[in-house]
This record gives C-alpha cells, structure tokens and sequence, in this order.
C-alpha cells in the first residue's frame, strides 16, 4: 500500500474492479465488495463474510469505510422528522435529515460544508463556503439512513439534495454519488426519486440539460423581480432571471420533464396575490395546453438567526396558491417539518 487509505464509497464499481485485478484476485471479488457495500449495507471489512480473511484485511488496510461521524441526533416533537450532524475531519460538519411520512421515506442531504450562494435568508449560506464534499461523503448520507430504515424493515423511498450547499456548484462529485446510487447492481435507487435543487446556476443547468437525466430538477426561485431577487439570492446578479427563466424552458422542452420552482413566503415581502400573479407571468412558456410543465412549491419562510423577516401566515399561503392556481399553475403549500429542530428548509448550518 502506498499513501493513505482511500475513501472506499468514493470508487465507482470500475475503479472497485481495477483495485480486485491490482491485487490477483479473481473478477467476482469486486461484485462480492459492491454488493457488500451497497445491498447489504456493510459498516466494516470484517462484515464481508463471503471474502477470504486475506482479502478483508487487505480492505482494511487500504481503504477506509466512512468519513461521515454521526455526532448528535435531534428527533421532532412529532416524531417524524430527525437530524443528524455528521462530523467530518476538524473543524468540519454537515447535517442531513429523514423525514417520515405516511407513505414515504425521504432523506435531505447535503452536497457542500457550508454554502458560497449566501441567500439572505437560508442558515447555510449565513454560514459561509466550507468547502465541497467528495461523491463518497454524499453517498454515505444516503448508506446511513438507509442502513438505518432497513434496521426496522423500512425503505429509503426519495433523495432531496437539498441540504446544506448548491448541489450544482459542486457538480461533478453530486452527478458522480447519483450516478452510484441510480446503478442497478448498487442500491438500485431510481434517476426520479431523486431531486437536485438549485438557485439557478444557469451554465450547470444547462450541462444538466444535455445529459438528459431523468432526476427531478428544483429552483429556488423566491421572487420575480430582479432586484428584490437579487437582494434575496445574489447570484441572480450573475444570473438574471430572463437568463433563468430561458435556461428552464430549454430543460424542459429537451427533456419533457417537468420542472418544479421553489417559493419560500415571506410576509409582507413577496406573498400577495400580485406577486402570485407575477409569478405567473413568469410561469407562462411553461404553461402548455395539455400539461403544465411547471409546479410550485410555496412555504412559509422557515426562521433563521440571522435574517429579521418573518413567515407568512396560512391564510397568506392558501391565499397565493388559490392566485397562480387561477392563472393554471400548479402549486402546492408545503408542510412545514422538523422546525422546532431546526431542521426545516433553510434551517441547516453547523455554526
């Protein structure tokens, strides 16, 4: 061996492959290790039971088997929201969150410690860029909480990369982690439970748009006014929204998909039926004759220590659903969930 040992869940099955024929092991070795890693969810080399005692200790000595240190767990009130802070080497952390509902087992994860976005409103970017997380990292967050489900004979259902970071600024390694998990000899995760969220990197989603993926795609969107967007979200002074607006429609007219935009309500700011109706101005190029090809996600804004504005009530929520449903946009009023451990959208930051 020479150097460090390597992060065994950042290899894909071919560089797994490549390190079995390195060591003269026969070809059927590196199925035995992936199916080990992502079927049965192993923690350590010492659990591949169906490897010779030689090759574990191999394993052992060259790779290691989770960066991911769960440090602290929070559960709702409610019980059905629960937060870990993972902690990564000094002084760096990150945080992810199940969430359970009726029929579904989602998981929110992180894809950066830290964000460079700085959205005034969300925990993570008042944090400040840490730095990117390599592909093993994010698919380790989706190994624990699936390890975890499995314990009591549940099933992981859907991924939301929305927690802590711009998932597109770090795109590479995201695509990668996906990639691993949507293989079917891995955890055989289908391309459309997953959703990558974003605040509109346009030349990423574009990239995104050529590759054609079948991944469900996210903007946080917030307001239809440059200015009051770009005092909001600063990157919409690198990327406008008519640059946005034209990046989505090209995603959606190449791939069919529909694209689903992200409204945080903030009282007072940007929840009145003519911001709903702005909105849907906004909206029109996706709004087809057969279809809508666009869905809105609005939420009463989530609170953060350090951004004085304040949610907007029911009323206003159901009020501005009711104004774009009028215009034929879709849109649904999302449930709020694990607020009293800050664990809502926006809420994740590890200090």
């Amino acid at each position: 061996m020479s150097g460090a040992p390597r992060f065994i869940f950042d290899l894909d099955f071919a560089q797994i492959a490549e390190w079995v024929a390195s060591i003269g092991e026969p070809s059927f070795r590196a199925a035995q290790i992936w199916q080990g890693l992502y079927k049965h969810f192993y923690r350590a080399p010492e659990d591949f039971s169906t490897l010779p005692r030689p090759l574990r200790l191999r394993l052992a000595e060259e790779f290691r088997f989770s960066r991911l240190a769960p440090s602290k767990t929070l559960e709702s009130t409610d019980g059905e929201t629960l937060k870990t802070l993972f902690a990564l080497e000094p002084p760096n952390s990150i945080e992810a969150v199940l969430m359970r509902y009726r029929e579904r087992r989602t998981i929110c994860i992180s894809s950066q410690a830290g964000c460079a976005m700085g959205c005034v409103f969300c925990a993570t970017g008042q944090m400040g860029f840490r730095r990117n997380l390599t592909s093993g990292e994010i698919v380790e967050q989706v190994i624990y909480y699936a390890r975890m489900l499995a314990s009591s004979s549940e099933k992981l259902s859907n991924i939301v990369i929305m927690g802590m970071g711009e998932p597109l600024h770090n795109y590479e390694a995201t695509m990668s982690a996906i990639d691993r998990l949507n293989d079917p000899q891995s955890l055989n995760f289908g391309a459309r439970r997953f959703t990558i969220s974003t605040v509109g990197l346009v030349p990423q989603i574009r990239r995104f748009t050529s590759e054609k993926r079948q991944v469900n795609l996210a903007v946080s969107l917030h307001s239809v006014d440059d200015d009051q967007r770009s005092a909001l979200l600063p990157i919409n002074r690198k990327y406008p929204l008519e640059a946005l607006r034209s990046a989505c429609v090209d995603y959606v007219e190449a791939t069919h998909r529909r694209i689903t935009f992200e409204w945080a309500l903030i009282d007072g700011v940007n929840d009145s039926p003519f911001h709903a109706k702005k909105l849907a101005w906004f909206l029109e190029p996706f709004l087809k004759e057969h279809a809508a090809l666009c869905h809105v996600n609005v939420i009463p804004l989530n609170p953060t220590q350090k951004y004085a504005g304040k949610a907007s009530s029911r009323q206003k929520a159901y009020q501005f659903k009711a104004a774009l449903e009028e215009q034929r946009v879709p849109c649904t009023v999302r449930v709020r969930r694990g607020i009293d451990i800050q664990a809502g959208c926006g809420q994740l930051a590890t200090g």
